[in-house]
């Protein structure tokens, strides 16, 4: 039984490229820890997305179409993410939401053993996708068709909300303002809307090939939808947020004209009733903490505002 297990693993190359994620994310820790060194944590984890989908695509020695499409979207996905967030912690210099846990090895450690788990398991569509049992289908399928435009727009969607809010920050003008500009007027979080549109596109794009045990691709997007929207991407990001600009009447008739996620136009969102925007638009209550507005600076929330993985 454990033979056959891990000939089943083999075929897909999952024990190679957890060995290899495990790798790439304990030889980063170790100069972070050892060196008090920031510009190379979020680094690591778009790289090694990268690092995933080409082994496994070489690997795989097939070279189909859905194959190459599927690697080369994760390819400039990552190579987008790790160098825009390079260049953002070059730019700024010590990421201070580390500063109590640089200190601290095992807090230190969590996050890295986070960033793990979430490549790996984010990167289970394009793994399976690539996988060499996979060679009997390799033609372009509606699905494939589907998956791709949903993930070509979702990279668009975040790579534009990216830049457009570090143009925003970076204006001195704009200290102490939240930003609402481009995209950001029809969403608070259109980097987090395409984050999860990409990779659900990425996992439809893999249904064409996902037969019995391969359908655990899901947890893919599912992961991502679940981060974002409950755990350590929106709720944090908007309590903080709240805390920091919620007496202020602009800001209270933007959080209710603006759509959490989706882009959506905020005339038409502003008056939709309460509950279709809670099951609809994903406005759900635990993102409202106005009443607890104090109107001072808030903390930077222990969240990076690109991938919404928590830092602790």
């Amino acid at each position: 039984m454990v033979v056959n297990s891990t000939l089943i693993i083999d075929d897909y190359n999952l024990a190679l490229c957890g060995f290899v994620t495990i790798g790439m994310q304990l030889s980063f820790f170790v100069i972070a820890a050892t060196c008090k060194f920031d510009k190379v944590t979020d680094f690591a984890g778009g790289t090694n997305f990268v690092v995933l989908a080409v082994l496994t695509f070489f690997l795989a020695r097939t070279y189909g179409v859905r194959q190459i499409v599927a690697t080369v979207l994760v390819v400039l996905w990552g190579i987008r993410l790790s160098g825009y967030l390079l260049y953002r912690i070059i730019k700024i210099g010590e990421d201070k939401r580390f500063d109590e846990r640089r200190e601290n090895c095992l807090r230190f450690a969590i996050f890295w053993i986070f960033q793990a788990v979430w490549v790996f398991t984010v990167s289970l569509p394009v793994i399976f996708i690539n996988a060499p049992k996979n060679d009997e289908d390799l033609q372009f399928e509606a699905l494939d068709y589907v998956g791709t435009v949903l993930f070509a727009l979702g990279l668009l969607i975040e790579a534009v909300a990216d830049q457009q809010k570090f143009n925003f920050r970076n204006n001195p003008e704009n200290r102490g303002k939240w930003c609402q500009v481009g995209l950001w007027s029809w969403s608070r979080h259109p980097n987090y809307f395409g984050e999860i549109m990409l990779w659900w596109g990425m996992f439809i794009m893999s249904c064409s090939v996902l037969t019995g045990p391969e359908w655990a691709a899901v947890v893919s997007p599912l992961f991502i939808t679940t981060i974002l929207l409950f755990l350590s991407g929106i709720p944090l990001l908007e309590e903080s947020s709240d805390k920091k600009y919620g007496e202020l009447d602009s800001y209270q008739v933007y959080k209710q004209s603006v759509s959490p996620l989706f882009l959506i136009w905020p005339r038409l969102y502003k008056g939709l009733p309460s509950a279709i925007k809670c099951l609809f638009c994903c406005e759900f209550p635990f993102y409202n903490h106005i009443s607890e507005a104090g109107g001072g600076e808030a903390q930077p929330p222990p969240v990076d505002e690109s991938t919404g993985i928590a830092r602790a």
